[in-house]
């Protein structure tokens, strides 16, 4: 074999991660750094594996050799033509196969010091969990409380600029953390690729300082938070921000301003509530968007729904709320939520 494989513990040691899976398989997730060079194009991986169930499994082999060898041609002319001799990469499929193996030998005989990473993808995935069910455990976190449109996001943003160390988790997961909390534009990450970039964001932090982060549910849009960052979260010390009424109104028009300037796809997203506050509500709330007064619809749709739903959440789940530092936060300025997190 002119190649040689490596474990994950080795990845600093490469000058780079080379992805030889489908690029949908890529876009799915991969090893944070990791660069992607296809030897097959999700077609051709469908064509092969048509080809193997349906005719025989040397056809589909036959058939695949040459689409590796074409594509790994390519690779060569083009991302690796001015790798000097020196170069060290390291190449990975879905499981450490036949696809990284093509790629590593080739390489290996161009004279190239190459790898094939030990277990692949999968072996990654695993590790990625593994490291999940524990990693959360070894930080002390401060966890900001309070109701929807209280700043919490804005005042997390702020203390991450001035230095504190913040895990935004909304952020990660492109999803503000409720019914309306779709971020226009923007897709989710696949739980994969969100379970990677949270470790690598982990795996960056400090333990010996505190790690400030909003309360969060198990569940954000379509993402699940790993329980053992769950069981952290509600064990931990809490922080409660206290907004007025009408400037947690007038901050949710401002970063919900999407809807505002599509009234219908909110009414569509508010139907969503139907089970929990019936026909003639929704009526209502729809009437008060069809006139334009977006305020007193906020209104009560913070005072009927999300502040109850909020409090009865955080009262069973953060029992350390109860002795919580209050943060009375009367404007979301800029100047104020720099004052506020300069006292943190």
């Amino acid at each position: 074999m002119l190649f040689k494989t490596a474990k994950l513990a080795q990845l600093a040691e490469f000058d780079e991660i080379i992805d030889v899976r489908t690029p949908a398989e890529f876009a799915e997730d991969h090893i944070p750094g990791a660069i992607n060079c296809p030897v097959f194009s999700d077609e051709e991986r469908i064509t092969v594996g048509t080809l193997y169930k349906q005719v025989s499994p040397f056809e589909a082999r036959k058939l695949g050799a040459a689409l590796v060898a074409k594509n790994i041609a390519h690779h060569l002319e083009s991302r690796f033509n001015d790798k000097p001799k020196s170069w060290h990469p390291l190449i990975y499929c879905w499981r450490g196969g036949q696809r990284s193996g093509a790629m590593s030998i080739i390489l290996a005989q161009v004279g190239w010091s190459a790898h094939k990473l030990d277990g692949g993808y999968k072996a990654y995935r695993r590790d990625v969990l593994d490291k999940l069910e524990t990693l959360p455990q070894n930080f002390t976190y401060r966890v900001v409380c309070g109701p929807t449109g209280s700043g919490k996001s804005r005042l997390l943003q702020t203390m991450a600029k001035q230095g504190l160390q913040v895990l935004d988790l909304e952020h990660l997961a492109r999803h503000r953390g409720s019914v309306l909390g779709k971020l226009p534009g923007q897709p989710q990450p696949s739980q994969k690729s969100f379970d990677s970039t949270l470790l690598s964001t982990l795996q960056k932090l400090d333990p010996t300082r505190p790690v400030y982060l909003e309360a969060e549910s198990n569940k954000n849009g379509l993402i699940t938070l790993p329980p053992a960052l769950i069981s952290a979260m509600h064990s931990s010390a809490c922080l409660l921000v206290e907004t007025p009424l009408a400037t947690r109104v007038a901050g949710l028009l401002e970063d919900y301003r999407h809807y505002v300037e599509n009234p219908q796809l909110l009414i569509a997203h508010l139907h969503n509530l139907h089970r929990f506050h019936g026909a003639a509500q929704l009526q209502r709330w729809t009437e008060l968007i069809h006139a334009g007064d977006f305020s007193a619809m906020v209104g009560e749709l913070l005072t009927l729904h999300y502040d109850p739903s909020y409090l009865r959440a955080t009262t069973k789940h953060y029992p350390q709320l109860t002795t919580a530092r209050h943060i009375p936060l009367l404007s979301l300025s800029e100047n104020s939520l720099e004052e506020i997190s300069s006292t943190l």
